[in-house]
């Protein structure tokens, strides 16, 4: 029996306007977040990890005054000056909005790859007082009422925590009307799994492990269908080695090897015969599984939008899935 919420097909991923990687303009940001809107998405996924609370100032502002979308943050680190010692009782002062121009030398990115200033630090806090003030503390950098989904983020290192304490506090957050769903966001399936099995979520966000190049997520989805559990599939391009029908740059945040570069090659040559481009099936795949509601796909500037729209809006022949699978590329009939 399926729960919780009903969510689009497609929605828009808040990392890249928190800097991933490179610096963003304000301007640039605001104008990729319309065009999501103007294209008809109308998911929107941010965290306090994006670019130290960049992602959300920025998602906020370009939200207010509509409605009728789905916005989802996350839980399990909190933001915290690094002078203070990480005291959970010390929230970090609001940095501006827009920290400094794009392009502008600033140290370059911090430890988890965001090019933002590094007055900030991230503390890990799963227990339930930790929980609702990093949700209280993302409406405020929102600057929104509410915030729909509220995901348990990255509990590698805390599984048993997260689901003992954090798992609870969201909850009672969902039964006292505070938000619609709970879920949990990871880079692999198993712990995931586990929470599908010992908990009542909602949905799950699986970043890479149901992609062309790696469905090893195959398990969790299963459980999933069984358990009327939704998936949001994010991070279909494996951080970017797909996103582009010539392979190129990384896989799971990391330069891809040759010899993920020469499969995602030799995939993209099946795509040709069918005039499918590499990331039309990258975006179209993982949606074939009927645990999948929504993919989930972030973007730096608006003819990214534009460009992923459009690709996604094609049709995509039956036939390209059944000659893919008999190339050995795909481990599943879906």
């Amino acid at each position: 029996m399926e729960r919780g919420i009903d969510l689009p097909r497609h929605g828009f991923g808040g990392a890249p306007i928190g800097n991933l990687y490179d610096a963003v303009a304000g301007e640039t940001a605001r104008a990729t977040i319309d065009a999501a809107w103007e294209n008809g998405v109308r998911l929107y996924d941010t965290a306090p990890h994006y670019g130290l609370g960049l992602s959300e100032r920025r998602m906020g502002a370009a939200l207010a005054g509509r409605s009728g979308y789905l916005l989802s943050t996350k839980v399990g680190r909190l933001l915290r000056p690094k002078t203070s010692g990480g005291g959970r009782g010390e929230p970090a002062a609001q940095q501006p909005a827009e920290p400094r121009a794009a392009g502008v030398p600033d140290g370059g990115r911090d430890e988890q790859g965001f090019d933002v200033p590094a007055e900030v630090e991230r503390v890990w806090d799963f227990s339930p007082d930790g929980v609702r003030t990093s949700l209280e503390e993302s409406l405020t950098r929102l600057g929104l009422p509410a915030v729909d989904i509220a995901f348990i983020h990255d509990p590698d290192d805390h599984v048993d925590q997260a689901i003992a304490q954090a798992y609870p506090a969201l909850a009672e957050l969902r039964a006292e009307g505070r938000i619609r769903a709970v879920g949990v966001g990871m880079n692999q399936w198993q712990v995931p799994l586990r929470f599908v099995q010992e908990t009542d979520v909602d949905v799950v966000m699986l970043a890479g492990r149901y992609t062309l190049l790696d469905q090893s997520g195959l398990p969790l989805l299963e459980e999933c269908v069984r358990r009327g559990v939704k998936v949001l599939a994010a991070g279909v391009f494996n951080s970017g080695i797909l996103a582009t029908h010539e392979p190129s740059g990384t896989y799971d945040y990391a330069p891809a090897s040759a010899e993920l570069l020469e499969k995602a090659k030799r995939i993209a040559r099946i795509c040709d015969r069918h005039g499918v481009t590499l990331p039309q099936a990258a975006m179209a795949f993982p949606l074939r599984h009927p645990a999948v509601s929504t993919i989930v796909v972030g973007a730096r500037a608006p003819e990214e939008v534009v460009r992923n729209a459009g690709l996604w809006s094609r049709p995509v022949p039956e036939e390209l899935w059944g000659d893919l699978r008999a190339a050995g590329f795909l481990t599943t009939d879906n």
